[in-house]
């Protein structure tokens, strides 16, 4: 019970605060570590760089659970209320609802001002696509997309994993899921250092993101969008991605809004083609932003309400 009361109160905090920007916050530490190891380790032959980039993956995700899970024990043994208290906090760092609203909302309201250059801007904080040469479908269209994406990884799976194993799952996680974006290209620079944090995302994402789907379809019904569209898009378009994960809410958003997502994109100036995601049935516009957001709160709060409800029923039993 200690756990689901500090999930919600960890993710309640996220939707009224968002993300506390502080120095020693636990996931900037966690990118400290990373850009040190790759400073440090990134060195010899091809095993080489792949043994010690697993090495640095496993050192931080053993890290990340450990520090927590020791603290926590204290505390709780202490005084049920410190842990709690505690715990709570941690959980309102590792989830980023908030965050991924309010970065996304930053290039719909330059898009109501017809400011395309700073939404272009904006958007270029929260995307690694090249944004400058984006017409306002286009960057409507990538905001939607990076909104669909991240309610996995950013919302979603970080809450699974906390409601089975509290905080320090959570940080364990969100220690993978770090690593990816960090180090997990599969470019010349990380093709070997980075493969194994790449491998540990999908796997530890490959469930997370399949119930993160199945939840939106959900969501979409209760937010009275295009359920059906949603079901049928996520059933055909899942796969449309070289990752086994990343297409899975992004196909159900294309079919609950009734748009075509990804496609092809430039990347530091080179065009990478990908297959669109959806029915184009109406252009992207601006206000899809706003839609996409109400879509993955709507899946937050049901994520929520379903993960307490279970670890209810299995105190209780």
């Amino acid at each position: 019970m200690m756990v689901a009361a500090a999930v919600m109160a960890g993710f309640i905090a996220d939707r009224i605060f968002g993300d506390p920007v502080y120095s020693f916050h636990p996931i900037r530490l966690m990118g400290y570590v990373i850009s040190k190891g790759d400073m440090l380790l990134q060195r010899g032959g091809k095993t080489a760089k792949f043994i010690l980039g697993a090495l640095l993956s496993l050192f931080l995700v053993a890290v990340s659970w450990a520090a927590p899970f020791f603290l926590l024990l204290y505390l709780y043994r202490l005084h049920w209320a410190a842990g709690l208290a505690v715990e709570a906090v941690f959980c309102y760092t590792i989830f980023a609802a908030k965050a991924l609203k309010d970065e996304s909302m930053k290039v719909y309201h330059q898009l109501e001002k017809d400011d395309i250059q700073n939404a272009r801007l904006y958007l270029s904080y929260i995307v690694g696509r090249d944004t400058e040469s984006l017409n306002e479908e286009g960057v409507a269209k990538a905001a939607v997309e990076t909104v669909a994406e991240n309610l996995s990884d950013g919302v979603i799976a970080p809450m699974i994993f906390t409601f089975i194993g509290g905080a320090p799952l959570g940080f364990a996680y969100k220690a993978v899921n770090t690593l990816d974006s960090m180090i997990g290209y599969n470019n010349e620079k990380y093709a070997f250092f980075g493969k194994f944090a790449a491998r540990m995302d999908d796997t530890v994402n490959f469930i997370p993101a399949r119930i993160s789907a199945l939840l939106m379809i959900a969501a979409s019904f209760l937010r009275r969008m295009k359920a059906r569209g949603a079901l049928r898009i996520f059933l055909r378009d899942r796969y449309k991605h070289k990752s086994p994960n990343s297409s899975q809410t992004e196909a159900v958003c294309a079919g609950a809004l009734g748009i075509s997502l990804s496609g092809d994109s430039y990347y530091k100036g080179v065009l990478v083609q990908k297959p669109t995601i959806g029915d184009s049935l109406r252009p992207v516009e601006k206000d899809d932003i706003k839609r996409a957001n109400n879509l993955m709160y709507a899946t937050s709060w049901l994520g929520l309400i379903v993960g307490t409800l279970i670890r209810v029923v299995i105190y209780y039993v």
